[in-house]
């Protein structure tokens, strides 16, 4: 089984924010292969499958710093190992439209993977960085919290149908193929 975790934060007022990406990209995997998402008290969980593997697709309802609390629930109840855990998340240091997968690695100053790598103690699970770009006159910590521009959101569209591929494909095909053809 595949564990596949869209990172972001709860409620409306963060729901079209570039720090809500992750959601929004797992949305269009549920949506993709008819994954019907239920709330449960801190996330909300679906099962599927995708090209015969089962998955379980996980949106974090605590805040972004705190998403490593329940991403290690979900591994420990399902006996998964980190290697067969597939976080997707926002990349200010990637520009907007694109996007990069890796296998293993550091949290790169991302408070919701740190907050993963310190709850399951592990570095090992497979990452899909969605670029959001940066504007320099802001602070980071302000920028992701504001909701695309008007001339991104056709760009935005397109890297959600792309990194929901590039899910796909590191389920059917592996991560090694899906960083070669997505990075």
């Amino acid at each position: 089984m595949w564990v596949i975790a869209g990172l972001g934060n709860p409620g409306k007022k963060y729901s079209r924010t570039r720090h809500n990406i992750g959601f929004m990209v797992l949305e269009e995997v549920a949506r993709r292969h008819t994954v019907d998402l239920k709330v449960r008290k801190d996330y909300r969980v679906g099962k599927g499958s995708l090209d015969a593997h089962n998955i379980l697709l996980i949106e974090p309802l605590l805040y972004m710093n705190m998403s490593g609390t329940i991403i290690k629930k979900i591994l420990l109840k399902y006996s998964i190992l980190p290697e067969h855990l597939i976080t997707i998340y926002d990349d200010i240091d990637i520009q907007i439209g694109r996007l990069k997968i890796k296998k293993k690695g550091s949290s790169g100053g991302h408070k919701g993977i740190e907050s993963i790598i310190q709850n399951i103690g592990s570095q090992e699970f497979i990452r899909i960085k969605v670029g959001i770009g940066k504007d320099e006159g802001i602070l980071a910590e302000n920028y992701v919290l504001r909701r695309f521009k008007r001339r991104e959101i056709p760009i935005i569209k397109k890297m959600i149908h792309t990194a929901a591929d590039a899910v796909y494909t590191i389920v059917a095909e592996g991560v090694e193929r899906a960083m070669n053809r997505f990075n």
